[in-house]
């Protein structure tokens, strides 16, 4: 097995797979949480909201995601880590922007950028608001709730992998 360079233009999935296991450990240890991402939009837009009416910290739900606590402000900290890491990833390895996949024109119907970027938006809207339903996200479902063996987790992934298929089926129009 080759030894893993920081310019290679992908590491080991398996690699990748333990050093995310990994951080599990100081994540438990140190601030009582497991690795996740959907509760830091949560306690970013609490706070901005709560900057142009403080009322809303009222609501329960946005106090808790709002109190400056540890376990809040570590999954900002973690989703804004995994942008910049990407950002840097993509330049140490000399990685290029591709252009858009024939697919997903073909899947849209047109290639116009605001078609897509409203798509975009909107699939990741519906993301975010099932994650907060779900209460979880597929990172902290995935890596975090399967490491504790949660029967809630493995139900969730579950059917990620069933939503996903599907919408690979209709997006390809196989079905």
């Amino acid at each position: 097995m080759r030894a893993c360079s920081l310019k290679q233009k992908a590491w080991s999935p398996y690699l990748a797979g333990i050093i995310i296991g990994l951080l599990q450990v100081p994540a438990f240890l140190l601030i009582s949480t497991a690795l996740g991402a959907s509760s830091s939009y949560v306690t970013v837009g609490g706070y901005i909201a709560s900057l142009f009416d403080p009322s809303i910290v009222e609501i329960d739900y946005v106090a808790k995601h709002v109190a400056a606590t540890g376990k809040n402000w570590w999954q900002v900290a973690l989703v804004a880590g995994v942008a910049i890491g990407a950002f840097i990833s993509m330049k140490l390895s000399g990685a290029k922007r591709k252009a858009v996949s024939p697919i997903w024109s073909r899947a849209l119907g047109t290639s116009s950028r605001p078609v897509r970027y409203a798509v975009a938006f909107g699939a990741g809207f519906l993301m975010l608001f099932g994650a907060r339903v779900a209460d979880g996200c597929t990172s902290g479902h995935g890596l975090s709730g399967m490491a504790q063996m949660a029967v809630s987790s493995t139900i969730a992934v579950a059917f990620m992998f069933v939503g996903g298929i599907a919408t690979a089926f209709l997006v390809l129009r196989r079905i």
